[in-house]
C-alpha cells in the first residue's frame, strides 16, 4: 500500500507535458496515418502489374451511355466507341432520354454508318425513380450481351483498344470491372485542380478494390455483367437517391472475389473537364451527397484518411513553429518521400504524369478542397441527374 502511495505521488509530481509537445505528437500521429495509407493502400496503383494472361479473352460487349441533351458530345465522342478494334461480338446501346435537341438525329445518322449501334428512345419521366438509375435500368434490359461496359456521352476512349483492355479482366469469378475515368489535360490551373482530384479519387477506390476493400466506381469507366445486375434487382434499394448508379451499386455489390481492377492507358476514358469554378463546385457538391450511403467500414476508412489529410498541413505548419522545427521537418520529409514515390508512379501509369512536379502544391489544396465541399455530405441531393 505504501509502495503504491508513493508510486501515485511520484507520478503526480512530474512536470505536465508541455502543449507544444502535444501538438508536436499529435503531429505525428497525424504523419503515421497517412503513411499507413499511402504504404497498405495507395501503393497498390503504383506497384501494380496485370496478371500474365495465356490467351486473349474475348467476351460479347455490350456498351451502354445514357444521354439527355448531349448532341453535341455525342456528335464528338460516339465515333470513338464505334471505331474499336474488337473482334469478337459487340453493340453500343445508347438510351436517349427525353432529350430536347437534336440527339435523335445525330444518332440516326450514326447508326446508317455504324450497324452495331442501338438506339433507345426514351419519351416518358419515371416518376417513382430518381437521376440517371431508369435510363440506365432500360439499356442494360435492352443490351444482348453479357459483359456491359459503361460509360457517358462526354467521355471517349483514350484508345482503340479499351473494350478489349476492360474485357480481359473477366477471369473466373470476377463480375466487376473498375476502370480509370480521367479529364483531357487543358492549360490553367482549374483544369490541374479538376484532375487531381479526380485523380486522387481514383487513386483511392482503385488502391482499396486491389486490397480486398471495393467500395465504389465511377460509370465514366465502368463494367460489370447483366445477371450481376438483375441477381441484385438493378437499383431497387438506391431508387431513392438521385445519384449513386455507379458507386452506391458497387458499394452494394462489389467483393473482395469478384472485383478486379484495369490500369492502363489504353483503358482509360477522358471527359472535357468544367471550365468555371461554378460548374465544378455543383458538379462535385453532387457527386458527394451520395458518400453517406457508403457502408459503415467504408466510411471508417475513408473519413480517417480524410481527416488526417485536412489536419496534416496546419499541424505541420503549427508544429514547426510552437515546437521545434528540426524534429519535425524530418517527420515531414518522411512522408513527402513516401509519398512523392507513390504518387509519381501512379500518375506515370493513369497518364497524368504532367501533374507530378505539382504534387505538393495539389496536396496542400486539399485542405481548401474539404473545406469547401465538407457541407455536400449533408446536403440533400438533387433529383436531375443532367
Amino acid at each position: 500500500m505504501l509502495a503504491l502511495a508513493r508510486h501515485l505521488f511520484t507520478f503526480a509530481a512530474m512536470p505536465p507535458i508541455a502543449w507544444e509537445e502535444i501538438l508536436f505528437y499529435f503531429f505525428i500521429a497525424l504523419t503515421l496515418i497517412q503513411l499507413f495509407y499511402y504504404g497498405r493502400f495507395f501503393s497498390r496503383v503504383a506497384f501494380f502489374k496485370p496478371k500474365e494472361q495465356q490467351q486473349s479473352r474475348q467476351h460479347p460487349v455490350s456498351v451502354i451511355i445514357c444521354a439527355r441533351d448531349e448532341d453535341e458530345n455525342l456528335a464528338r465522342n460516339l465515333p470513338g466507341v464505334l471505331v474499336q478494334q474488337y473482334s469478337s461480338s459487340h453493340e453500343l446501346v445508347v438510351v436517349n432520354d427525353n432529350s430536347l435537341d437534336d440527339s435523335k438525329y445525330i444518332l440516326q445518322e450514326l447508326k446508317k454508318t455504324f450497324k452495331s449501334l442501338h438506339v433507345v428512345e426514351l419519351t416518358q419521366e419515371a416518376k417513382l425513380i430518381s437521376g440517371k438509375k431508369y435510363p440506365l435500368s432500360i439499356g442494360i434490359r435492352e443490351a444482348k450481351y453479357e459483359v456491359l461496359l459503361l460509360t457517358d456521352a462526354d467521355c471517349v476512349p483514350a484508345s482503340e483498344h479499351w473494350i478489349q483492355k476492360m474485357q480481359e479482366a473477366y477471369t473466373g469469378g470476377i463480375e466487376i470491372v473498375l476502370g480509370y475515368g480521367a479529364y483531357h489535360r487543358r492549360r490553367g490551373l482549374l483544369n490541374k485542380l479538376i484532375r487531381f482530384e479526380t485523380f486522387h479519387t481514383a487513386l483511392q477506390y482503385l488502391s482499396y478494390a486491389l486490397s480486398g476493400i471495393p467500395y465504389m466506381g465511377v460509370g465514366r469507366n465502368l463494367s460489370y455483367k447483366k445477371d450481376l445486375f438483375l441477381r441484385n434487382k438493378g437499383f431497387a434499394s438506391i431508387n431513392h437517391i438521385p445519384s449513386g448508379d455507379d458507386d452506391l451499386f458497387i458499394n452494394k455489390v462489389a467483393t473482395k472475389e469478384n472485383t478486379a481492377v484495369v490500369i492502363d492507358p489504353d483503358a482509360i476514358t477522358r471527359s472535357i473537364p468544367k471550365t468555371t469554378w461554378g460548374g465544378w463546385l455543383k458538379q462535385k457538391s453532387r457527386h458527394y451527397t451520395t458518400a453517406k450511403f457508403y457502408k459503415p467500414k467504408h466510411k471508417f476508412l475513408l473519413g480517417l484518411y480524410f481527416g488526417s489529410q485536412f489536419l496534416y498541413y496546419p499541424a505541420f505548419a503549427a508544429a514547426a513553429i510552437f515546437f521545434d522545427w528540426r524534429f519535425v521537418l524530418p517527420v515531414f520529409g518522411l512522408r513527402l518521400i513516401l509519398q512523392g514515390i507513390v504518387l509519381y508512379k501512379s500518375m506515370k501509369k493513369m497518364g497524368e504524369a504532367d501533374l507530378w512536379p505539382w504534387f505538393i502544391f495539389l496536396d496542400m489544396w486539399m485542405f481548401f478542397y474539404y473545406l469547401i465541399f465538407a457541407p455536400a455530405l449533408w446536403r440533400r441531393p438533387r433529383r436531375s441527374w443532367n
